[in-house]
Parts: structure tokens; sequence; C-alpha cells
């Protein structure tokens, strides 16, 4: 199965390499991954870096999603340990685009292909003392040889669920990867007791790095002048992450608008030409954020953010949230939303997100399937400050119980690296 498995690694490769020709996502990820070696080695050898004599831990995260859930433990990491290098690496290109300027790492590349050689040479040429996998990502030729080279790796932030393929019958190879994690810390108890029932026990609960996070931006949110001038004195949606089914609910709200709202648009996607279909949808009163002036924000209705990086701080401006990807693969991340206690709203595919089902159930957060149910659900809301008032109450709340992950997963990193000085 595992040469299946190489074989298999090997193919896709060759299929990407196929589709950069015509598909520009393709093209990013194979021209980020051509540089890798070069990129590596200089970098290793620089006086900049100075990797003689220095330890290095090395934090991977599938893209930007898993880099908000790594983001606390690599900054506490850093400060706790300043003489170690902070190696960050990314699948996808996204995620190394956003991140490839972080100022927390000393390095940040695209992981190479899962193949044996990829493995062995790049496990080989940064040597690192101690690997940190954040959420998903289970590659498992290099996981492989980090456990036969005997180097510390932790899992963090995991979520498991019953339909994986680690707990049916094909999986059992798997499995036994997973078994080679030094440390293991999901996000709930129904997490542990599945890794429990294939014999892994070096689990514990933590719950999600990602609260820790939230609750650190919105305790000290960065001012964003446009945004400030452009919600004063009103009620704000803030869109976030949205994907075209999405933004059909939002351009029904926002032709229907009966409470005075001014709605903030970030999409997902922000090519120059979904950027432009969205603000000829908007209608009259829309912004580009990159165009926008505070006489202008002042006159618009809605402003739509044609930048990345701006949306966990964005949040501190509304007074309702709309978080997209639930007509696609999933929703995207909720926490941030609720950090600032905004009641979120989002499309029916949430069921994979254990935050999305408890805020339902306490109350702080919809889930909505269509234009007149986001609609009907919002004025509802609106209409009643009280209940508006409980379910941001509620959010909040939900946000610093949730706090704790990072320290916990310090806590273990410390023995880990104590038991190798």
């Amino acid at each position: 199965m595992h040469n299946l498995y190489s074989l298999i690694i090997g193919c896709f490769g060759l299929g990407m390499r196929i589709a950069s020709l015509f598909n520009k996502k393709a093209s990013r990820w194979r021209r980020g991954r051509n540089n890798t070696w070069d990129s590596l080695e200089k970098a290793l050898s620089s006086p900049f870096i100075c990797r003689k004599g220095r330890k290095l831990a090395w934090f991977h995260c599938a893209s930007l999603g898993e880099f908000e859930q790594g983001r606390p433990i690599i900054e506490a990491f850093k400060t706790q340990y300043p003489e170690f290098l902070i190696l960050l690496t990314f699948y996808s290109s996204s995620g190394y685009e956003a991140r490839k300027a972080y100022p927390g790492a000393d390095l940040v590349l695209y992981l190479p292909l899962d193949t044996r050689q990829n493995a062995h040479r790049f496990v080989d040429t940064v040597k690192p003392d101690i690997v940190v996998y954040v959420k998903y990502e289970f590659w498992f030729n290099f996981l492989s040889y980090l456990q036969s080279q005997k180097i510390p790796t932790m899992l963090v932030s995991a979520v498991f669920r019953s339909d994986q393929h680690f707990f049916r019958w094909y999986g059992k190879w798997q499995s036994k990867v997973l078994k080679g994690f030094t440390k293991i810390f999901v996000q709930n108890e129904s997490s542990r007791i599945l890794l429990q029932s294939i014999g892994i026990q070096n689990v514990s609960v933590s719950g999600d790095t990602r609260f820790d996070r939230v609750a650190a931006v919105a305790s000290n949110p960065r001012r964003i002048e446009i945004a400030e001038v452009f919600s004063e004195d009103y009620p704000v949606v803030v869109a976030g992450s949205t994907w075209p089914a999405d933004e059909e609910l939002i351009i029904n709200l926002i032709r229907q608008n009966r409470h005075g709202l001014r709605f903030i648009i970030a999409p997902h996607e922000i090519s120059p030409r979904h950027i432009n279909q969205l603000i000829e949808k908007a209608g009259d009163g829309a912004l580009l954020f990159s165009r926008a002036t505070p006489f202008k924000a002042k006159e618009a209705t809605v402003l739509i953010i044609d930048s990345i990086g701006l949306l966990s701080q964005l949040y501190q401006y509304g007074t309702l949230a709309y978080v997209g990807g639930g007509f696609g693969l999933g929703i995207h991340n909720i926490l941030e939303a609720a950090a600032f206690g905004l009641p979120v709203f989002f499309g029916p595919n949430f069921h994979k997100f254990n935050e999305a089902k408890e805020l339902i159930g306490l109350g702080g957060a919809f889930a909505v399937h269509t234009p007149d149910e986001l609609l009907l659900k919002t004025e509802l809301l609106l209409a009643d400050r009280k209940k508006l008032a409980v379910s941001s109450s509620i959010n909040q709340k939900y946000i610093q119980q949730g706090k704790g992950a990072t320290e916990m997963v310090m806590k273990a990193v410390c023995e880990l690296i104590g038991s190798r000085s």
C-alpha cells in the first residue's frame, strides 16, 4: 500500500505539471516547488540565517486557515525559544503567497511533493529538532522518514471523523504512521476516542488554537480608517471569504435593505474579473477598498475588499457577519467574527465544523439555505436589539471559554525539547 501511495503521488505530480500549462493555480504550485531546493540551500547557508550550531523547529500548514491555527504556537515558540530557527512550510499556493513574508518565521517554503526521495532530501537538509504539523496534512513519506530518524513530531488542533480512511480496513497502513506521532492534540473528545479505537494512546484534548489567535486579535485590533469611516453610525454586515453562491445571498440582502445597512464584502477570490462582477452586482453604492478615500467611504453603502489579510480586523466594524464557503466544501473561519461578538450566518455545509454546530445550538450562529432565509433571519435579529445583544454575548463568551490550547501544546513542546537537550 505504501508503494501504491508513492506511485499515486508521482502521478499526481505529473498531472500538476501538465495542468500548469493552462491553469494559473497549478502553475503557481509548480513554479513555487521548482525553487524550493535552491531557496532552502541558499537560505540555510546565508549569513542572515546562520544555521551553524542553531536548532530548528519546522511547522507545516496546508494553507492559510491552518496557518491561523498554527500561528499562536509559532509565536509562543519564538518567544520561549528565540535561539531556534523557525521553518514554515505550506502545501497550497494561496497559503504560501499570503504568508511568504511572515516575520515570525526565518524561512517560508513550499513543501516538496511527498515522494520518498523528496522526503529524505528535505529532512536531511533541514535537520529539524522538532516538527509540528497543524490539523491536517498526513504526508506519509515525510512522516515515515521523520519517525525513522526519531525526530519528535507533533500534530496539533487535529479533528478526526469516523468516515476517514484511518478508521477503515484499507487504512491500517496509514494508521501506523499516525501512531508514530510523538504527541497528538485534538480539538474534541470524539477525535480522541476514534484514535484510541485504533490503538493510538498518545492523544490529548486541547481544543482549537484558533481561539487563542482570534481572542488576541479582538483584544487589540488594528484600526482600518476607511472601514471605520464607512461604518460610523450604521449597522454593518461583514461578509467574509465569500464565493459566488454566497454572494447571491448578500446581493439579495443589499437590494432588499430595509434597515439602513451597510455592507463590507471580502470575497475569497479577488481576481480583477470577479471583483468587477461583484461591483456591478452590488450597484451604484459600491466602492472598491483600493480606491477608497474617507470622503468616498462616507458616501458608499457597499465596501468591497480587493486585498488579502484584512478580514480578521474588519469584523470589528460589523453588526452581523456572513462567512462564506457553506455552499461549497465547507465554511471558512467563523471564530474571527464571533470573537468580536458578531452573530454569524453561513451556508448549509457546516457539519464538519464543531464551532458552527456548537454556536448554532447556543444561539450565536445561524445556517441559511436561500436568499430569503438570510433576509428573514437578519431582519429578525436587527428588529430585536435584545436578541441581538444576547447572540453577541454568547459568541464572545464562547471564544473566551475556548482559549488555552496554545498553552497546553507549549507544555508538551517544552517537555520534548527538554528531553533532547
